[in-house]
C-alpha cells in the first residue's frame, strides 16, 4: 500500500458545517497522542492556517505555490505550528493565503506529487478542504487515500450530500482509484434535539448507519473559545472534557483508517 493511504480529505461542500473544527480536533488529538501529524489547509479563508498560529500574511510560500507549475518542494513550504509547543506531538502546517482561489482551474495532480514525498513522515496527513467541489477540492480527494465528509445534523447541513459523494465517485473514476469514503463525521450535534434526530436518520438511510463515525462531536461552546484563542482543544484540559474525549475516540479511528 502506497504512503498516500495516511493521508485524509475532510471536505463537505457546504460552508459552516465545521470542517476546519473537525480538522483541528484531530490534530489536536493526534499531537496530545504524541504523533506527528500535516494540515493541509486548502481553504481560501486560510481558517486552519490562522488557528494552528500562523499568519497568512507572513507567510513566505503556501499551498498555493505548491499547485504552480515549477513551484518549490513542499519541505519549502510547511511551517511548524506552534500548537506543538504546548502538545506532546508535532504539528506542522501547508499555510493557505487568500489567493489561493486563482487556483481553482489547473492540474488536479500536483498536490498528490508533493504529499507522496512526505507521507511516510507523519502519522496522518489532514487536508481541510475549502466549501466547494471545485477544483481544489478535486486535489485534495486525488491526493487523498481517503475522504471524510463532515456533517451538521440540520435540514442545511445536509443538503449536498449527493454533490459530494458524485465528486468522490468521480474523482475515483478519474484521478484516483484508490480513493475511498472513509466516513461521515457529525459535528455540532445538540444534547436533545428531536430535529437533529430525524437529520441523523436522514443522513443513515442516504450513507448507511456504519459509514458514521461514533462519537459526534457534540455541541460546545469551548470549541468556539478555543478557535478563537488559538489554542489546541486539549490545551484546556478538565474545562474541555467532553470534546477531548470526542476527539481523542474519532484520532483512534481516523489513525486505524490510515495505518499511521
Amino acid at each position: 500500500m502506497p504512503v498516500m493511504r495516511r493521508t485524509l480529505a475532510i471536505l463537505n461542500q457546504k460552508g459552516g458545517v465545521g470542517k476546519t473544527t473537525v480538522t483541528l480536533g484531530l490534530a489536536s488529538a493526534a499531537a496530545a497522542a504524541g504523533r506527528k501529524v500535516l494540515v493541509v489547509d486548502l481553504d481560501p479563508q486560510a481558517s486552519s492556517t490562522w488557528v494552528l498560529g500562523v499568519e497568512p500574511a507572513s507567510v513566505t510560500a503556501s499551498v498555493a505555490d505548491l499547485l504552480k507549475s515549477g513551484g518549490p518542494k513542499l519541505a519549502d513550504v510547511v511551517v511548524p505550528s506552534p500548537w506543538g509547543g504546548v502538545l506532546p506531538g508535532e504539528i506542522d502546517v501547508v499555510p493557505s493565503v487568500p489567493g489561493l482561489q486563482d487556483h481553482e482551474t489547473g492540474t488536479s495532480k500536483r498536490l498528490r506529487k508533493q504529499l507522496d514525498g512526505v507521507a511516510d513522515q507523519y502519522a496522518a496527513i489532514l487536508i481541510d478542504c475549502p466549501p466547494s467541489l471545485g477544483n481544489l477540492t478535486r486535489s485534495a480527494l486525488t491526493a487523498a487515500r481517503y475522504a471524510l465528509v463532515v456533517v451538521e445534523p440540520s435540514a442545511l447541513g445536509l443538503r449536498g450530500i449527493g454533490g459530494v459523494a458524485d465528486l468522490i465517485d468521480d474523482v475515483w473514476d478519474t484521478t484516483n482509484p484508490d480513493l475511498e469514503l472513509a466516513g461521515v463525521i457529525l459535528n455540532r450535534v445538540p444534547a436533545v434535539s428531536a430535529e437533529a434526530e430525524r437529520r441523523i436518520d436522514e443522513l443513515a438511510r442516504i450513507v448507511g448507519r456504519k459509514a458514521i463515525w461514533q462519537p459526534s462531536v457534540p455541541q460546545r461552546v469551548i470549541l468556539n473559545q478555543a478557535v478563537g484563542e488559538r489554542r489546541p482543544v486539549h490545551s484546556y484540559g478538565s474545562r474541555a472534557t467532553d470534546p477531548i474525549a470526542t476527539f481523542d475516540a474519532l484520532w483512534r479511528k481516523a489513525r486505524g483508517t490510515v495505518g499511521g
